[in-house]
C-alpha cells in the first residue's frame, strides 16, 4: 500500500450513495436547490400567484365576490378587437420561443458532438415535466373557486383559525381537487424520476442544459397551442353574439389586417437597418425605397387602429394619452438635468459633497409629503406662492392643479391664435405634475450619472487633452459614449416608471383637472376602488402590463445596440 493511500483513514472514503462523481455532483446539485427552495416559495406565493390570479379575475365577473366566466370579454371591453390580436400574438410569440429554444439545443448538441439520439433521449422526461406543470396550473384554476368559497362558509358561524384550517383543508379533499393535484404531483416526479434514471444511465456535463431546455421548449408549445385556441374559441363567441344580436362585426379582418401592418412595419425595420452596409448607391437608394414601401404599406393597415380605439373603452385610452405626455415631458428633461449636474459636481470643486445630499434628499423625501407640499404651492388661490410670484412679472394667476387646458392651447388663446384639440398639449395641471417629477428623480439620476463617470478611466481624458481636444469634444467623444450603459439603464428604469406611477399624482389630481391628470395607474385604481369591478379593473393592469413588456422590448432592441461597453 503506498503511502498517499495508507495516509486516509478508512472512515474518510466516500461510500454510499452519493460515493461516485456523478452521485457527488447529484449531491451538490441537491444542496444548491435546497439553498434556493425558501426562496423559490417566497417568490412563488409572493410574485408569481398574485399575477396568475389577478390573471384568473380578468377572466370573470367580479365584483368584490366572483362571478361568472367572461372569458377575452373585459379585455374586448377596453381594447376591443386589439384584445383578440393580442391574444393571437401572444400564442405565436410561445410557438418563436419554442422554436427558438429547440434551435439553440440543437445547435448546442451539434457543436459537442452529441447525436440527435443522446438529445432526444430527453425529450421524454421533457414532455412528462410540462405535462406535470400543466396538470398543476389545471389545480390552481380547480382550487381557487373552493378557497374563495370558505369566508361563504364560515358565515353564520365563529370566525376562528381552527374553523378556518378546517375549511381550508376540506377545500383540498373536494373530489376534483384531490384528484388534481394527485395526478400533477404524480406526473411531476415522474418526470424529475426519469430525468435522474437518464442522467444516471447515460451521463453528461450538459444533461441538466438538456432537460430543462427541452422542458422549456414543450410548454411553450403547450402554451401557444393553449392561447391560441382559446382566443380562437373566444372571438367565434364575440362574432356569434354580435350576429345574434343582428349586426355582422368585421373582427376577423380587422385582425388581418392590424396583424398584416405590424409584421410589414417589422419588415420594413429589418430592411432598413440593412442600408449601412451597401456599397452602391444605387442599392441603397433600393432598399430604401422598399423599406418605405413596407412602411407605407404597414401604416394603410394599421389605419383600422383608430376605429378599433374608437371601440374601446375612452377612459382607458385617454389614460394612455396622458402617460406618453407625462412620459415624454419627464424623462429626457431629468435625464439632461442629472448629466448637467453629474457632469459638474465630478469637477474638483469645493461642497460637492454637500451638494450630492442637498440632490438626493428630494428622492429620499416621503413622496407623499412632498406631493403635499407641491399641491399647496401650486393652488389655485391668487395668495398661493406660485401665484404671488408669477403676478410679480406681471402675468395673471393661475388654477394650476385645477387647469384642464393644455399648455399649448393656453399660449395660443393668449397669442390670439386658434390651436386645434389635439394639439392643445398636457394640461397646466399635468405639468405641475411632470415638475414635481423630475424635482424628485434627478437626485437619483445624478447619482448614477456620477457612479458612471467614476467608472471612465482617467487616461482616456488625458489623451484627449493632449491631442488638444477641447472640453466639448472631450465630452461628445468620450464622455457621452461611455455614459451610454448608465444612460440606457436610467431611460429604461424613468419610462417603465412614468407608466407605474401613482403616489404623488394621486396626491396631486384635483376634479377640477377633468380627468387630465389621470394616468393608466390612476384609471385602473378609480375602476378598482370606486366602481368595484375588480375582473376588469384586472384585464386594464394586464394590458398596461403588455404596453411597458412592449415598451421595454423595443427599447432593449433598439437603444441597446447603441450601447457602448468600452
Amino acid at each position: 500500500m503506498s503511502t498517499a493511500s495508507a495516509s486516509i483513514p478508512p472512515s474518510a472514503e466516500p461510500r454510499g450513495l452519493f460515493a461516485s462523481r456523478q452521485g457527488r455532483i447529484i449531491q451538490e446539485n441537491l444542496t444548491a436547490y435546497l439553498f434556493l427552495l425558501p426562496a423559490s416559495l417566497i417568490i412563488f406565493v409572493f410574485g408569481i400567484f398574485p399575477v396568475g390570479f389577478a390573471l384568473y379575475v380578468s377572466l370573470h365577473k367580479w365584483r368584490l365576490v366572483q362571478g361568472g366566466f367572461l372569458g377575452l370579454e373585459n379585455y374586448s371591453k377596453a381594447i376591443d378587437v386589439l384584445a383578440y390580436v393580442g391574444g393571437f400574438w401572444l400564442g405565436i410569440g410561445a410557438a418563436v420561443v419554442a422554436v427558438v429554444t429547440l434551435r439553440r439545443t440543437l445547435r448546442g448538441a451539434q457543436e459537442r458532438a452529441h447525436s440527435l439520439l443522446d438529445l432526444g433521449i430527453w425529450l421524454i422526461p421533457a414532455v412528462v415535466t410540462a405535462a406535470g406543470a400543466y396538470l398543476f396550473v389545471r389545480f390552481t384554476v380547480l382550487w381557487l373557486p373552493e378557497i374563495l368559497d370558505v369566508p361563504n362558509k364560515m358565515q353564520g358561524q365563529q370566525r376562528t383559525p381552527e374553523l378556518f384550517m378546517q375549511l381550508l383543508g376540506e377545500s383540498f379533499q373536494m373530489p376534483e381537487v384531490s384528484q388534481a393535484i394527485g395526478i400533477s404531483l404524480v406526473t411531476l416526479v415522474v418526470g424529475l424520476g426519469l430525468a435522474g434514471f437518464i442522467s444516471r444511465r447515460r451521463p453528461s456535463a450538459h444533461a441538466g442544459e438538456y432537460y430543462v431546455n427541452l422542458s422549456l421548449a414543450v410548454s411553450a408549445i403547450l402554451v401557444a397551442v393553449l392561447v391560441l385556441s382559446f382566443t380562437y374559441i373566444e372571438l367565434e363567441r364575440a362574432y356569434a353574439e354580435a350576429l345574434a344580436g343582428g349586426e355582422e362585426p368585421p373582427l376577423w379582418s380587422q385582425i388581418v389586417a392590424i396583424s398584416a401592418g405590424v409584421v410589414l412595419m417589422g419588415l420594413a425595420w429589418l430592411v432598413w437597418k440593412r442600408v449601412g452596409g451597401q456599397s452602391s448607391n444605387a442599392r441603397t437608394a433600393l432598399i430604401i425605397m422598399a423599406a418605405a414601401l413596407l412602411m407605407a404599406g404597414g401604416w394603410i393597415l394599421i389605419g383600422e387602429l383608430p376605429g378599433v380605439i374608437a371601440e374601446g373603452d375612452k377612459d382607458l385610452f385617454q389614460g394612455f394619452v396622458v402617460t406618453v405626455f407625462y412620459s415624454v415631458g419627464t424623462v429626457p428633461i431629468q435625464l439632461a438635468i442629472s448629466l448637467f449636474l453629474a457632469y459638474l459636481l465630478f469637477q474638483n470643486i469645493r461642497g460637492k459633497a454637500f451638494f450630492r445630499v442637498i440632490y438626493f434628499l428630494p428622492y429620499i423625501t416621503p413622496a407623499v409629503a412632498s406631493a403635499a407640499v407641491f399641491r399647496i404651492l401650486f393652488t389655485n388661490r391668487p395668495s398661493g406662492v406660485m401665484n404671488r410670484l408669477i403676478t410679480t412679472f406681471g402675468m395673471e394667476p393661475q388654477k394650476w392643479i385645477q387647469e384642464p387646458r393644455g399648455v399649448i392651447e393656453m399660449l395660443g388663446t393668449g397669442a390670439g391664435v386658434a390651436i386645434p384639440e389635439w394639439l392643445a398639449g398636457p394640461s397646466l395641471a399635468l405639468m405641475v405634475i411632470i415638475i414635481y417629477s423630475i424635482w424628485t428623480f434627478i437626485g437619483y439620476d445624478t447619482v448614477v450619472f456620477l457612479a458612471g463617470l467614476g467608472a471612465i478611466p482617467g487616461d482616456l481624458y488625458e489623451a484627449a487633452e493632449v491631442d488638444g481636444a477641447g472640453r466639448w469634444a472631450v465630452f461628445r467623444h468620450i464622455t457621452l459614449p461611455l455614459l451610454s450603459p448608465t444612460t440606457f439603464f436610467l431611460s429604461l428604469i424613468a419610462i417603465i416608471g412614468t407608466f407605474k406611477a401613482f403616489n404623488h399624482i394621486w396626491v396631486l389630481r384635483d376634479t377640477g383637472a377633468l380627468g387630465t391628470t389621470d394616468t393608466v395607474s390612476v384609471v385602473i385604481f378609480l375602476e378598482f376602488f370606486r366602481n368595484s369591478r375588480l375582473g376588469y379593473a384586472s384585464a386594464m393592469a394586464f394590458v398596461l402590463f403588455g404596453v411597458i413588456l412592449s415598451l421595454t422590448f423595443v427599447q432593449n432592441r433598439i437603444a441597446s445596440k447603441r450601447v457602448f461597453y468600452g
